[in-house]
């Protein structure tokens, strides 16, 4: 196909390392990664952006979407302008807090259905794992989803139960059986029963309710069912440091697990959540600055594969000062990328961590082959971003259906310039295109 367009940086991130280039994007793909000075072809349009990087799109994997049924928490429309704001070009839609959930093909379908004209980006669907729903495994496997979700502690939603080991086992070997993928809220609900609950607007007792203990014996459980089925398995949102040993000797041995952490473990600290500030609740929990320094020291080794947002929101009204009934779920999808490269910065990792870490890793997570790097043959996938340039988070300007952040007030490194999916800029300088987006399939 002709070169339609060259996109042209003094900071390209590519696999191979961040050098001057220019990007030729025949189509949808990007058809060669050219020296910076090549002559565009005959009939291409150049998009020099001087010296702001050009990192390949973001891909967020773990994404609460609400829609359809919980609209009013989030939607497609809104999400995925926040999103393309934020320099993510492709999401997967968790199988929860929707109605219906996705736990079946037909539940499916009626996502897809109203997905397909609001989505700004390219979208992608879990399925999630029940008590009563193996029957439905392989079946939403074959229609296209990219693994199954399931809880092992309560979801937060009655119409999505937890599985109890035997039930995990049962679902894990299914999916085994065709070879699928597993993905995890891992807290153990014995040592959540046994934990001090209590009605409370401070932090420290909602934090003494949701102990280590209780992801680290999910954990352990989680690797012992995979170990003994061959599973596949995947560790959401990872908040205890204490399970990295672990998982890094199950990996050793041959284990299938992969593990995943979010923005506000690696950014926000216990010791500075206000009382009543339920904007920061989440589960598993924020914990303190030393284990964030330990999470941090498990992404440089390679133990936490990846960062992904778990954009879990909720109407203004859910989020009431008592930390034990307030939803829990926090808003990042618009911001994820400036709080992880304002941290990443100032302990000494670079962009090309950062684009691995939200870009490459969660693709290959999710089989997503032909996203998550900048080289010949992917889609022409791209966040073009001032690194040095700051902003003060402002709730009022984000894209997100309810402007409830944990950020609010923070003065973040980063800001994004624009975004482009498949060689056609759908965000610039916070200004969204019409929706461009597709509906992803695994393998497809």
């Amino acid at each position: 196909m002709d070169v339609t367009l060259v996109l042209r940086s003094t900071r390209v991130i590519t696999p191979e390392g961040t050098r001057a280039a220019s990007v030729a994007v025949a189509g949808e793909k990007i058809a060669a990664v050219l020296p910076y000075d090549a002559e565009p072809p005959a009939g291409a349009r150049l998009e020099d952006v001087g010296d702001h990087v050009v990192l390949p799109g973001l891909v967020d994997t773990h994404v609460h979407v609400n829609d359809p049924g919980r609209t009013h928490w989030e939607g497609f429309w809104t999400a995925t302008r926040a999103a393309a704001a934020g320099g993510i070009t492709t999401l997967i839609d968790m199988p929860l807090n929707s109605l219906p959930p996705t736990t079946t093909v037909e539940n499916l379908r009626i996502k897809q259905e109203v997905a397909r004209p609001k989505a700004h980006m390219d979208v992608g669907f879990w399925g999630g794992a029940l008590p009563d729903n193996v029957k439905d495994l392989r079946p939403l496997h074959d229609a296209g989803v990219f693994g199954f979700k399931c809880f092992l502690s309560p979801s937060g939603v009655e119409e999505f139960p937890q599985l109890d080991q035997e039930q995990l086992a049962a679902s894990l070997a299914e999916i085994a059986g065709f070879g699928g993928l597993m993905i995890v809220h891992a807290e153990d609900p014995h040592h959540l029963a046994a934990a001090p609950q209590k009605s409370s607007p401070k932090y420290a007792d909602f934090l003494a309710s949701r102990p280590r203990d209780a992801e680290n014996t999910a954990i352990e459980n989680l690797i012992n069912q995979a170990r003994r089925l061959n599973a596949r398995v995947h560790v959401l949102h990872l908040s205890s440091s204490d399970a990295l040993p672990m998982i890094a000797a199950a990996r050793r041995e041959g284990v299938r697990i992969t593990v995943e952490s979010c923005p506000h473990f690696l950014t926000l600290t216990a010791e500075e959540i206000p009382d009543g500030a339920t904007e920061f609740k989440c589960c598993p929990p924020i914990r303190e600055a030393g284990n964030q320094d330990a999470l941090w020291e498990g992404l440089a080794d390679g133990t936490i594969d990846c960062i992904v947002s778990d954009h879990s929101p909720s109407t203004a009204d859910l989020k009431t000062p008592d930390f034990a009934t307030a939803w829990g779920g926090i808003s990042s999808l618009q911001l994820g990328l400036p709080a992880i490269w304002t941290e990443a910065r100032r302990r000494g990792h670079t962009l090309e961590d950062v684009a691995r870490w939200m870009s490459t890793a969660p693709a290959e997570l999710a089989g997503l082959n032909r996203k998550g790097a900048i080289e010949p043959g992917r889609d022409a996938d791209f966040a073009v971003l001032a690194p040095d340039e700051t902003f003060t988070v402002d709730p009022a300007e984000l894209h997100h259906r309810n402007q409830v952040t944990a950020y609010a007030g923070k003065t973040l490194h980063g800001v994004v310039k624009s975004t482009w999916l498949r060689g056609v800029r759908i965000a610039d300088n916070g200004t969204l295109a019409e929706p461009t987006g597709r509906l992803l399939e695994r393998n497809k």
